[in-house]
């Protein structure tokens, strides 16, 4: 069952609609369920939703997917450059993105301290950082590792998918080796082979590709820490809806293996 819901975003003083995904039986049960947060949350479910009339397909996967979850799909700012500061969990010294506000950490005050709040409240969830999780694609990708990390204590698991990590990995390694991070938790990491060409395997061929690296040293430190982390590079893979759709059987039975 899918429920759109607005949703007020303070900081930007700017509504930011909810669509909420309840397991079929929900009206018919009393269980508890788990939660997964999106972001990016208009691109899921629907494709008359969706920024490029394309969305995830996550509701036909939901459906058939043996796991049942809450998922709460957060929209961001459809305004000239919203997105991008919503987004931005830091904002780097040069280059295209050096011109917007970095807005990323109110983002995440606004998830932790509106949206989940709401949502433990209206729904049966298990509200404990054990059951809940978050992920996103590209600016929601990098979103979703400045999440599990900078905020571990409430997110236990993260799907970075795309994840635009290039432009502030300083900041992105710096923040991740502050952060305590918990020893249960587990992040997957994605790129696509059409976005950073020449990558075919990083098992065995050019492990100093540049996206390769950036996701590979996020990785390290979740390992360090006793995590589990997996990394998968999408042989043919863009930077686009479709192709992060085929990741869903990869990365959320991985993410939620044995909770």
């Amino acid at each position: 069952m899918l429920i759109k819901q607005d949703c007020t975003f303070d900081a930007v003083c700017a509504n930011r609609p909810l669509h909420i995904w309840l397991p079929d039986d929900y009206e018919n049960s009393d269980e508890r369920y788990p939660v997964m947060y999106f972001f990016d949350g208009h691109n899921l479910f629907r494709d008359c939703d969706a920024t490029y009339g394309k969305s995830w397909g996550l509701m036909d996967y939901l459906s058939a997917w043996d796991k049942k979850i809450i998922v709460i799909g957060m929209e961001c700012g459809h305004g000239e450059g919203e997105r991008l500061s919503e987004y931005l969990p830091f904002r780097p010294a040069r280059g295209m993105f050096s011109k917007y506000e970095a807005k990323g950490d109110l983002t995440m005050q606004w998830i932790l301290n509106t949206v989940k709040p709401m949502v433990d409240q209206r729904f049966r969830t298990i509200p404990f950082r054990e059951c809940t999780g978050i992920a996103g694609s590209s600016m929601g990708g990098l979103m979703a590792v400045y999440a599990v990390t900078h905020y571990n204590r409430y997110f236990s698991k993260a799907g970075c998918l795309s994840s635009a990590l290039g432009f502030c990995s300083p900041q992105v390694m710096g923040d991740i080796n502050r952060s305590t991070i918990d020893s249960d938790t587990r992040v997957y990491l994605s790129w696509g082979t059409l976005e950073t060409p020449g990558i075919k395997n990083p098992e065995t061929e050019d492990c100093h590709s540049y996206t390769y690296r950036r996701n590979k040293a996020v990785a390290n430190k979740i390992e360090a820490r006793g995590g589990q982390a997996r990394l998968y590079s999408q042989v043919g893979g863009a930077h686009c809806e479709a192709d992060w759709e085929k990741q869903l059987p990869l990365f959320l039975p991985f993410l939620w293996q044995n909770r």
